[in-house]
């Protein structure tokens, strides 16, 4: 409704406007009609009636069928009444009728709340009015039902353009959260397996470790197919955790860890996604440079960002490795590390030469969007 809102605006002004201006004009020129009495008590009617409506025409749904019928029985009375109490040869010489340009309001409030032929109707009828009781059919009033009837269907038809692009915008923007849910599951999902996979590959005899992993999981995918998010290991989830730990925790004889002395503070689902980038990094480098591969973490903690280097000692890969694997539907990197860098407003940079290694560049931004 952002669109339509300003457009309803102007229509409640132009309708008080348009009051003031044919009140004015029938003071200047009443005490020309056959029955003046009549028409200032035509004008107070429309006058407390435009008043009353003004919180109606704020919009369509405020603005109902039956106020807009209102409006218009107001206006057709107005212009059939301008027939009866005025003389003829004022209105044969193209006098205005009472409402004036007030009937147009009414035509923009059918467009408004109907389109272009809700416009079209309203202005039809109104036109008629003016051919059947004031004038009949003169080059003045024809000219007057068109440019009523051009002025109203094309406010309505912009209207109903500005409804069709505004639902196919929202029906973008639902796509797109669902696409961005689907795909922080599949990487949760991705990443749970792998652990424990490579559980599975490294210590087949530690059933209790195994099971303890095992059930985390089953934990995890409940929550997730219930629509909640996977259970946090620890930290306050809305305040801030110290990253050094949960990248230390993978620290061993083949992973070195270098970080700050002091706490890295971020965010706690900065710190908890910058951590499983972290893990994906190092899942790949088991599963694709060998269990004997070497792996180096340094941390760096900058005022204006943070930024997690994960470098190995493997085979590397050659270039565009990495879209032949996302074409095939391997999406580790694609989704478990760039994946979950870009919806932090980060940035994940991978460079690798063969035969010397990959080296995984996480940054993320303390200001919240890597520009």
């Amino acid at each position: 409704m952002s669109v339509e809102l300003p457009l309803w605006r102007a229509m409640g002004y132009f309708r008080v406007l348009a009051l003031a201006y044919a009140v004015l004009r029938y003071l200047t020129s009443y005490h020309q009609f056959l029955h003046p009495v009549s028409g200032w008590i035509f004008l107070g009617a429309l006058s407390l009636w435009t008043l009353a409506s003004t919180r109606a025409f704020a919009g369509p749904q405020r603005c109902t069928w039956l106020v807009l019928g209102t409006d218009l029985t107001a206006a057709v009375t107005g212009i059939v009444m301008s027939g009866i109490i005025d003389t003829p040869a004022r209105i044969h010489g193209g006098a205005p009728t009472l409402p004036t340009i007030w009937a147009a309001g009414t035509v923009l409030g059918f467009a408004g709340k109907g389109g272009w032929r809700a416009a079209a109707f309203a202005g039809a009828v109104i036109g008629a009015a003016n051919i059947l009781g004031h004038g009949g059919v003169s080059p003045d009033n024809l000219h007057n039902i068109v440019l009523l009837l051009l002025a109203g269907c094309a406010i309505g038809y912009v209207i109903e353009l500005a409804r069709a692009s505004e639902a196919v915008l929202t029906r973008a923007l639902q796509v797109e959260a669902a696409t961005r849910e689907r795909e922080r599951l599949s990487r949760d999902i991705h990443d749970g397996v792998l652990q424990v996979l490579a559980l599975v590959h490294r210590q087949q005899g530690d059933a209790a470790e195994l099971g303890r992993l095992a059930g985390e999981q089953e934990r995890a995918l409940r929550a997730l197919m219930t629509g909640g998010r996977p259970p946090e290991d620890d930290g306050d989830a809305d305040g801030e955790r110290d990253l050094r730990p949960l990248v230390s925790r993978h620290a061993d004889e083949r992973i070195t860890v270098a970080a700050p002395a002091t706490p890295v503070l971020l965010p706690a689902a900065a710190a908890s996604e910058l951590a499983a980038a972290v893990a994906a990094a190092l899942d790949n480098v088991r599963r694709h440079a060998g269990e004997a591969a070497r792996a180096w973490i340094l941390v760096e903690d900058e005022p204006e960002a943070v930024t997690v280097s994960v470098r190995d000692d493997g085979p590397g890969f050659p270039a565009g490795r990495l879209a032949e694997a996302q074409r095939d539907g391997r999406l580790g990197v694609a989704q478990s590390i760039r994946g979950r860098m870009l919806d932090l407003g980060g940035s994940a940079e991978l460079y690798s030469v063969p035969g010397q290694g990959v080296e995984v560049e996480l940054r993320w931004p303390r200001s919240g969007r890597d520009d």
